[in-house]
């Protein structure tokens, strides 16, 4: 059975790096290699610029390295641009990552992002963290 796979919005990403957060269970479960995160150059570098921003370049630096070396880790460049965020165009690397490695989920709270998984074709299927605790924690705990 493959792991399932996730894009985590930049936003959730960042908070999952701090130990004291409450979100700091993601990133534990990404080393764990228990769910599958995939990401294009364009998230990793705004990962890069926020994290940065946030913690400073020599922990981001360390972070990052550390983060292209798991094995659960996959680069995928998406080679076609939806543009199916109109509201928020940034927010379109999440969902042209989304549908390029073919992910199971977006974890986001961004409401650009959520206006779009009533999308038909593709389908998007985003889930906020609240959702995406739960349906984690409910797999993982058997």
């Amino acid at each position: 059975m493959s792991k399932i796979r996730f894009i985590l919005d930049t936003n959730i990403f960042l908070v999952s790096l701090a130990p004291h957060y409450k979100y700091h269970w993601i990133y534990q479960a990404l080393v764990q290699n228990k769910y599958d995160l995939v990401l294009s150059n364009e998230i990793l570098t705004e990962y890069h610029e926020q994290v940065t921003q946030r913690y400073g370049v020599e922990y981001t630096e360390a972070s990052l390295d550390f983060l292209l070396l798991l094995p659960n880790v996959i680069l995928k460049n998406p080679s076609f641009l939806w543009q199916l965020v109109e509201n928020d165009k940034d927010d379109n690397k999440f969902i042209d990552c989304y549908i390029a490695g073919q992910c199971d989920y977006i974890v986001s709270n961004d409401r650009h992002i959520h206006q779009i998984k009533n999308s038909t074709f593709p389908q998007i299927a985003v889930l906020r963290y609240e959702e995406f605790e739960k349906l984690f924690k409910m797999a993982f705990s058997s």
